[in-house]
């Protein structure tokens, strides 16, 4: 079975207060529709071909419950501009195969991890 992953769902407790945090760090906006009393808002990192998805009615999971991991090409390019664009990205863990991270968490407290891209650096 050949499939790709599209997007995640990424429960929020301020739907607005999210997706402006989204958008202040680069992510597109790809869709925000209401019907009722659900709305969907779809947003995708810069370079990423999966997105997440936000929203009111569509999911019953806990604001803060997720965690994600990020590939970046260069860790610490990344966090300076997450830390220029209002995210407070944690110190840079090195790790002994050359893999470092870094994580911050969104205004609910999910969590994303970002992992340094060795085959690329």
């Amino acid at each position: 079975m050949d499939s790709k992953l599209e997007a995640i769902v990424v429960p929020v407790s301020d739907v607005d207060r999210s997706r402006h945090f989204y958008r202040a760090l680069g992510f597109r906006l790809d869709r925000d529709d209401t019907a009722g009393d659900v709305r969907i808002v779809e947003l995708t990192p810069p370079g990423s071909l999966c997105s997440i998805i936000i929203g009111t009615g569509i999911n019953s999971a806990e604001p803060g419950s997720v965690v994600g991991v990020l590939r970046v090409h260069d860790l610490s390019a990344t966090v300076a501009e997450l830390q220029a664009r209002g995210a407070v990205p944690s110190p840079i863990c090195y790790l002994p195969a050359g893999s470092d991270c870094v994580s911050f968490s969104d205004p609910d407290g999910n969590k994303w991890v970002l992992v340094e891209d060795v085959l690329s650096s």
